[in-house]
């Protein structure tokens, strides 16, 4: 055996090695149990991207077991959703534009997820609907009201739709404010980009005996830091 041939030998088994080596880890920090060992895996693989790459807090959404739950949370960059996952110890679905849904090289990975597209221009209640029914089955639906990236702390006239789904399923809503991300307003670059991500978990809301109006205000002010005082006095 050459020295050239002993050094590819030897690097390829290294890289089995520790694609073994983090494999186990991953498998060890997952929290999730999404039903499939690449999916933990990935489950992971998030925590330790966001908690030591973007140096994410450890805050955990206060979820109930088992049963139904809906997280809302502000959109502020393409990192949300994993931080979002990192805060959850439960598999989550998102709700997405079908665009998103649809990116190559990302769909297997929504549709492993369960993630719900959404036609915003054609028959939006039809992922409604797909969201209800995941909640009736006792699964945990993500919402962003803002319908999009919303990269400032402006408040903003959110979506409807999560009070629906809170109506509708009697399920409760946890809000999570997103902040210290670094790639504001971005995709792509805000996952690439190093943060210091902070997560505020409030307690869950119930609207079940609140007008539409008032709990959308309710979560309007837990979504925007320019509203909180505000919040304090009221």
């Amino acid at each position: 055996m050459t020295i050239v041939t002993f050094s590819v030998v030897a690097m390829l088994a290294g890289g089995v090695l520790l694609l073994a080596w983090l494999w186990r880890q991953c498998l060890i920090v997952h929290r999730a149990e999404w039903g499939s060992a690449w999916l933990n895996v990935l489950d992971g693989l998030t925590r330790i991207f966001c908690r030591r790459y973007h140096r994410s807090n450890s805050a955990l959404l206060n979820l109930p077991e088992r049963g139904g739950a809906i997280v809302v949370a502000n959109h502020v960059s393409g990192l949300d959703p994993l931080l979002v996952v990192a805060a959850s110890v439960r598999p989550v679905r998102f709700l997405i534009a079908r665009e998103e849904y649809q990116r190559f090289g990302l769909h297997w990975l929504f549709r492993a997820m369960g993630c719900i597209p959404v036609d915003r221009g054609q028959r939006p209640e039809r992922a409604l609907r797909a969201a209800l029914r995941a909640l009736q089955n006792g699964e945990v639906v993500v919402v962003f009201p803002h319908g999009g990236i919303h990269a400032d702390d402006t408040p903003a006239v959110l979506k409807g739709g999560v009070v629906k789904l809170a109506h509708k399923s009697h399920c409760l809503i946890h809000p999570l404010h997103i902040d210290g991300v670094r790639g504001v307003g971005h995709t792509l670059l805000a996952v690439l980009l190093r943060s210091r991500a902070h997560l505020r978990v409030f307690p869950p809301l119930s609207c079940a005996q609140v007008e539409h109006r008032e709990c959308l205000q309710s979560i309007s002010r837990l979504l925007h830091k320019k509203l909180w005082g505000e919040a304090n006095e009221l």
